[in-house]
Order: structure tokens, then sequence, then C-alpha cells
């Protein structure tokens, strides 16, 4: 009888050692994911993450399993809780690399790029395509939005990332302002904001951005009119930023708010949002006597202080236009439009 029951204890202390290596065994065993995924993990039981886990195949099917993993993270919690968020799991991520996941991984991070000099209505088109945000959103005024690259997070309001995007030009608008020339022919933030946005949208040269300033803080100072074509349009499609047609004499001529051909000054508010480049251009603006630029056919710009200089380089930009067959001739109000040539009998 004695030996009966010391072969049965021995089983039973065999027994536990095995399904002890076992569950070691199972906890490190590559799962059955195919491939690196980003998934949303669900708030609420135990149960219910185990449930998700086993339906995205991060975890191999069955009770055992579940109730493997259930008991693993028990065991193994140490006042570690297991989070709710979208993470990435890599392929064949065991059950103890899945829990190290839940409880210390950084949540995927989704990305939304806004360009520089893109208009209010442009930018909520933007936000509202990007699919990992969620609810709906009251659009930004006008250059009220930082350009750049932010991080999110999957289900982030929409409202909530427009505010964040505010608050950086917010930030950014102060910080350029109070690091201004101050000389500036500008009063307030608002008229710097307004001016970087047409600088921004005159230029995508990072060179050319502080000889813009220059011309338009000079001619400010002077009272002369800015007469900058991305006003014109910004007014002429009605802020929609995406004319559909080249300017036209007439638009130069339109009356309206925007058309700083016609408006001295600035115009009532941004045109675009301006990133930081154009903001700091705006601040520290190149010193000289610019007052004219007309671009060169090549992809610059050239720039000038006299007006018969700036007629040569229009005349200079004419005879490129002209070895293009069918290229448009570039507006200035300065010259008169070219005269189509007569065709001999």
């Amino acid at each position: 009888m004695r030996r009966l029951l010391l072969a049965c204890l021995v089983l039973l202390v065999l027994a536990i050692a095995g399904a002890g290596f076992g569950a070691r065994f199972a906890a490190w065993r590559p799962g059955p994911l195919p491939q690196t995924s980003d998934l949303p993990m669900p708030r609420g039981h135990l149960r219910a993450v185990a449930a998700a886990l086993q339906g995205a195949q991060v975890l191999a099917p069955g009770d055992g399993n579940r109730l493997l993993f259930m008991a693993l993270a028990r065991v193994t919690e140490r006042g570690a809780p297991l989070h709710a968020a979208e993470f990435r799991f890599p392929a064949h991520a065991s059950m103890l690399a899945v829990l190290a996941i839940l409880r210390h991984a950084r949540p995927v991070q989704h990305q939304i790029t806004v360009p520089e000099g893109l208009t209010a209505a442009q930018i909520g088109a933007l936000v509202s395509r990007a699919p990992a945000l969620v609810g709906g959103f009251a659009l930004p005024a006008e250059g009220a939005v930082l350009p750049q690259t932010y991080d999110y997070e999957l289900g982030t309001s929409r409202a909530a990332l427009l505010d964040r995007m505010q608050g950086a030009m917010q930030r950014t608008l102060a910080a350029s302002w109070a690091s201004r020339d101050p000389s500036l022919p500008l009063a307030t933030p608002a008229q710097m904001l307004a001016l970087a946005s047409i600088v921004e949208r005159e230029t995508a040269l990072p060179a050319e951005r502080p000889l813009v300033a220059e011309v338009f803080t000079n001619r400010l100072r002077q009272g002369m009119r800015l007469q900058s074509d991305p006003t014109v349009a910004y007014g002429a499609d009605g802020g929609l930023g995406g004319l559909p047609r080249p300017l036209t004499r007439s638009d130069l001529v339109q009356p309206n708010p925007y058309n700083t051909y016609t408006v001295t000054g600035l115009p009532p508010g941004p045109i675009a949002a301006p990133g930081v480049a154009a903001l700091q251009a705006v601040a520290h603006p190149a010193v000289g006597a610019l007052l004219y630029f007309v671009a060169t056919g090549t992809g610059g710009h050239a720039f000038s202080a006299t007006l018969a200089e700036h007629l040569r380089n229009v005349e200079q930009l004419r005879a490129i236009e002209a070895a293009r067959p069918g290229q448009m001739p570039t507006l200035d109000p300065l010259r008169p439009p070219p005269q189509a040539p007569t065709i001999g009998r």
C-alpha cells in the first residue's frame, strides 16, 4: 500500500511539473500571426481582449490557449494593466511578447502632413479624409493651422487634432512676432500672419522668401500696392485655393478686398497657411531697396529695385515664353499685353 501511495505521489508531482513546463513552453512558443499587423485592442474584461487577439490570429484558437493567456496575464501583472489602444504586433509574437506589448508599447502613431500654403478649405478636406480620425469639426480660420506633420492615435477626434494644429500656429506666430525686426511696417501678429501667407504663396524657394518679404515690406513702407497675384487668385475663387484657370487682366481690376492690385496695404486676412520659414522671412526680411520681382521662366524670380530694371526682367521672361509654343504669357500690369503677330497674305 505504501508503495502504491508513493507511486501515485510521484506521478502527481511529474504531472504538475509537466504541466508547468508545458505552460512555460506555450508562453514562449511563436504565435500564429502570419505578418506584422496593427490591431485595435478593446476596453473591457480580459476575456474580451483574449477573444479579440484570437479573432485577429495573434493567439492560437481554442479555449485552452485563451485560458492560458488569461492566466499568464494575471500571474505576470505586477501592477501593470493591459491598455486599450491600437498596437503593432510582430509576426508570430508569443503570448509573453503580446502581453509586453499590451502593457508597455506605445500605441500606433498615424500621421497627417499639412503642406505649406494650403487654404483652410484644403486643410479641412485633408483632415476630413484622414481614415484614423473620428468625428466632425469646424473649419479653422484662414491661416490658423501650422503646416507640419502631426502624429495621432486611432480614434483621435478631428476637432482635437485641429486644436493641436491651431495651438502650434499660435505658439509659432507668437515666437516669430516676439523676435521680429523692430523696424517692420507691421502693427500686429495678425498682419505678420497675413503677409507671411502671401510670401508662402509667392515662392517655394527657401532662398527667395526673405527677398519676397523685402519687396513687400518696402512697398508697405512706401504706400505702394503689393500687387500679389496669389491674393487675386484667393479672392477670385472664394478662398478655396484651386482657381481652375490662369489669372486674367479682368481679375486684376476686379474689386475685391483681397485684390492687392486695387487695394492698398495688406488684405483683410491670410490667404493660406504659412510655414515656419515664411513667418521667419517676414520677421527678418532681407535688407535692401528691392521693390519688384517677376518669374524668370526657369523656376525662380528676378528681383529689382527700379522700374526700369523690372521691365527689362519682364522682357526677358516674355522672350523665354515666346520660345515655348502654346504657353500663356505672364501677366504684368506694368506692361501692355503682347500683340498677336500679323499673318501676311
